[in-house]
């Protein structure tokens, strides 16, 4: 969804080259000739000079890349009396340099808008599957976005799925026991006691003598391994990281740190995704097959992944809690309210 938030316009003089960096995206639509003609007949082309971003190929061996190259192109040709204007659509993205030249000898007028880009199409949304119904038709407990880009799963962090099982052995049983059989009865208080069996002599027991205590041994309360072991294993379960806050009210929390290169502005990145509302029902998701790429910081998806996912590593798994400014604004799109913040579970697979 493209918004237009202002007019926009420029005059090209014939054998003046004008440059152009626009401060927010503009959106081309019109271009005619001007209402004082100097050629009559004559034809006017309008071309344009933008940065190309550089192949792969292109990068260096230290793996930087290589600098943008200029390229250019035919806006439109006009002709007195035959075309004198033409209907464009064409989006200049703001901070790209670009360069306006007359062939000819009228002078052209540029007209279009100033605009917001949301881009609705765009993955993460509107490329996942289709009847979303609800978070359970996708069995979200057993989600896995751990299958890499050959099919195969990528090795899971272990700890996060133990299980935890507790054996008593024979020797701690038989200590038990022995433990229970020296427990007899209660004192007048009603406190227990426990008394090591007597010894029988004479086919009697030996009776202590007046005011000897027997041995007594009290009993230890065993303590409850089991329920101790499985509350450290739950705890290691929990996520070690701390939220944080960015610019625009963006949040990511980073529920396992990659060990691979880092992502960043202009990288070429393979993802696995999970996006809800805050409600927690799922309107979109790439958790099989072919990963979701797109060119980080090109605008290609919301602004909320295009700041939320740099600084990821290769095999890190983040939390995006992207507010509506950052993702589809006040009107919203099919399947999202407006206004609504997103919160997307995201696994950074692979990184060009």
């Amino acid at each position: 969804m493209v918004v237009a938030v202002g007019f926009w316009s420029i005059e090209l003089i014939p054998g003046k080259e004008e440059s152009f960096l626009p401060p927010a995206d503009v959106r081309i639509t019109n271009a005619a000739l001007g209402d004082v003609l100097k050629d009559a007949s004559g034809r006017t082309t309008v071309k344009l000079t933008y940065q190309k971003p550089p192949a792969v190929e292109e990068s260096d061996d230290e793996g930087e890349e290589a600098s943008p190259v200029d390229a250019t192109t035919v806006l439109c040709s006009l002709t007195p009396g035959k075309i004198e204007q033409a209907t464009v659509d064409l989006i200049l993205e703001s901070e790209e340099f670009y360069k306006f030249k007359l062939v000819g000898k009228n002078s052209v007028f540029l007209t279009g808008n100033y605009i917001d880009q949301v881009p609705v199409d765009n993955p993460p949304f509107g490329d996942g599957d289709s009847d979303m119904d609800s978070e359970a038709d996708y069995g979200l407990n057993d989600m896995d976005l751990d299958i890499g880009m050959d099919g195969h799963d990528i090795e899971s962090d272990a700890s996060r799925f133990e299980e935890v099982i507790q054996e008593e052995t024979t020797q701690t049983r038989k200590r038990l026991r022995d433990e229970a059989s020296e427990v007899s009865g209660k004192d007048e208080k009603g406190k227990g006691k426990s008394h090591k069996k007597q010894k029988v002599q004479d086919g009697k027991p030996v009776v202590p003598a007046d005011g000897e205590e027997a041995d007594q041994k009290p009993v230890e309360k065993k303590k409850d391994k089991k329920d101790k072991k499985k509350k450290e294993t739950d705890d290691s379960k929990k996520d070690n990281g701390t939220e944080r806050e960015l610019s625009g009210g963006l949040k990511i929390f980073d529920s396992k740190v990659g060990a691979g290169p880092a992502a960043k502005k202009g990288s070429s990145v393979s993802m696995r995704y999970i996006g809800k509302l805050e409600n927690g029902k799922v309107f979109d998701k790439n958790t099989k097959g072919k990963p979701f790429r797109f060119r980080l910081g090109k605008q290609e998806v919301i602004k909320g992944w295009d700041e939320g996912i740099i600084g990821m590593q290769v095999g890190g798994e983040r939390k995006l809690t992207v507010p509506a400014a950052m993702a589809y604004g006040d009107k919203g799109t099919d399947g999202i309210p407006p206004r609504s913040t997103l919160i997307f579970e995201v696994k950074l697979l692979e990184l060009k």
